[in-house]
Formats: structure tokens, sequence, C-alpha cells
């Protein structure tokens, strides 16, 4: 007579089967309630500090003369950044180039561990997408800055490169 197995991990290594398949894929866990709130107050801080380098840090200021600034062409002034003979500094193309990128990459990795909803890639750049073009039509209709298409495609490479952090971490850590 032959008795029934259960399923545990101690049957499954017996068997060479470390766990079972259940076809999902493997999604960060929602942190729980401590972590959750600790995850919101960083988010809410990084926030404020991106709104305070945007709108008043790096020695901004107001130019009330006048048109609206905006490049509404793509790929403008990143074409400009790495044109070597237009006597923009090299420390300048990079803090614009690689700050507009590096400054969106915790937002990569904290929205998707905040809303479920935002774990989707598609999902996650669209709203990404929203909040940035807010933020980029604020600078230039309070003049502090202007409007860029092409601070919004690095930005949102920015939180690309966010998620993609948090997905080879948190997949490397299920292996």
């Amino acid at each position: 007579m032959k008795l029934l197995s259960v399923n545990t991990a101690s049957n499954r290594q017996k068997q060479g089967n470390p766990r079972p398949r259940s076809g999902k894929r493997h999604t960060p866990a929602q942190p729980g309630r401590l972590g959750r709130a600790m995850l919101l107050i960083l988010l809410i801080a990084y926030s404020a500090a991106l709104v305070y380098w945007m709108f008043i840090g790096f020695g901004r200021s107001v130019h009330t003369d006048g048109p609206f600034r905006y490049n509404l062409e793509p790929l403008r002034t990143i074409k400009l950044y790495f044109d070597l003979d237009n006597g923009v500094s090299f420390p300048r193309r990079l803090i614009n180039l690689l700050g507009n990128v590096i400054v969106f990459v915790p937002f990569g990795v904290l929205l998707p561990l905040l809303r479920k909803s935002l774990r989707s890639v598609l999902a996650l750049l669209f709203v990404s997408a929203l909040g940035i073009l807010l933020l980029e039509t604020m600078q230039m209709l309070l003049r502090v800055g202007s409007f860029d298409i092409d601070d919004l495609l690095l930005n949102l490479a920015g939180v690309l490169c966010g998620y993609i952090l948090l997905w080879s971490v948190f997949l490397k850590g299920k292996r």
C-alpha cells in the first residue's frame, strides 16, 4: 500500500523539484504597512526636492521679458549637446543629459512598489509622462525654465531605467 505524499518543500527537494511552477511572473511583494508608509514618505520627500531643483534650485531666476521658452522638436536639444562645436561646456552637457535621466530613476523604482497598477511599464510611463508634462508646462508658464520635449524624453528614460533596475534586482534575488 502506497502512502499519499504531501507536496512539502522537503519532499520537492528530494524529488529534485525545488518549488512548484505556477506559471505566474515574479513580481515584487507588496510592502507591509510600515514599509509602504516609509516608501510614501520617501516618494513625497524626493518629489519635493525635485520640485525645488526644477523651480528654485541651480540659481534659477524668473525671466519676465520675451515670449515663453519651449522646444517641441524631439531630439533638438539632445543633438545640440552632442555637437562638440556649439560652445556648451562638458559639465553643462553632462548635467543636462545625464541629470535629466538620473533624477527620475527613483520614480521608476518607487511608483511600482507603491501601486500595483503601475507595475505595467506602459501604465508607469503614461502616468510619469503626465506628471512630467505638468512640471515642464509649469516651468514654462512660471517662467523659471522652458518646456522642452527632450527633457520629457530624458526623464522618461530615467523612469524606465528605474523600472528595469527594480525588476532586475527583484528577479535576481528570486533565482
